[in-house]
């Protein structure tokens, strides 16, 4: 039971979470041995509470699930994990997650918080909701990057969070754009499929990748970088950015065997050689 309990809290995705250690990058705090205590504490938060949402997520969607011709292999739906424990898993853990962010520091706590009504808010309501869905998955990752800079107490960039902001939406609309091509079942396991369009789903991809790499751009050559830095070099890593969507754009539109196009490129070689680079 336990590990069908760590398989539901989907430590795969917990990747999502090195957001939370941005702030820690770019204010500069990566040689303080306090700032990055701070920092793995935090993002040990949000992945305990994040895993939660997948716990949450799953119970809610159970019966969809069941009929899904992968999903209905995970723990909950599968019955190798208890619908009960699993709901008890969750009333104990989220309060214990939020009074450590708030002894950790008392707004990480407030935006943790707001994460977790966010996404309850998402599987109650908001996943319904062509387009709103999305952005709801876009706002949990500004979130993130906000409960990273209150903990360590520096100012989150609006760069930074622009930048974070498009590159959610890019990937949400190239997770829906993925699901919409899988054949007209793809409706029955995710209700706001039904208010898309592919071909507007890709128009929609397209530009938010020219966005995010054009807004990245931006701020390499601004001088916020160049005062931050100390050099105007950072326009260098566009190459990377710009390889990242492209790859991510190919991967969601042409791996239609694969759950999804965000675990797809975790797999994928040439993409995470691209993000190591």
């Amino acid at each position: 039971m336990l590990l069908a309990l760590i398989k539901t809290l989907r430590p795969r995705q917990w990747i999502k979470n090195l957001f939370v250690g941005l702030p820690l990058m770019f204010g500069h705090r990566l040689t303080d041995p306090d700032s990055l205590l701070v920092t793995a504490g935090a993002v040990a938060l949000f992945c305990v509470i994040s895993g939660c949402v997948y716990v949450l997520n799953d119970l809610v969607d159970v019966e969809k699930d069941r009929v899904h011709p992968k999903k209905r292999m995970r723990p909950i739906p599968s019955g190798q994990l208890p619908e009960a424990v699993a709901r008890r898993f969750v009333v104990v853990v989220v309060p214990v997650c939020l009074g450590l962010g708030y002894w950790l520091q008392p707004w990480f706590a407030a935006a943790l918080g707001a994460y977790f009504a966010q996404n309850l808010a998402y599987s109650f309501r908001l996943k319904q909701i062509a387009y709103v869905d999305v952005l709801s998955i876009a706002t949990g990752f500004i979130l993130r990057v906000l409960a990273g800079a209150f903990a360590l107490e520096v100012p989150a960039s609006l760069w930074l969070l622009a930048c974070t902001g498009l590159m959610a939406m890019f990937m949400g609309f190239g997770k829906r754009a993925h699901e919409l091509a899988a054949g007209e079942g793809a409706t029955k396991q995710r209700q706001a499929l039904a208010g898309y369009d592919l071909a507007t789903l890709r128009v929609i991809l397209y530009g938010l990748a020219v966005a995010t790499v054009g807004v990245y751009t931006a701020y390499t050559l601004s001088g916020h970088v160049a005062q931050l830095f100390g050099s105007n070099r950072l326009v260098y890593t566009v190459g990377f950015a710009a390889v990242g969507v492209l790859r991510f754009i190919h991967l969601a539109t042409t791996r239609h065997e694969a759950e999804s196009p965000t675990e797809e490129m975790l797999k994928d070689p040439l993409f995470m050689l691209n993000f190591l680079a």
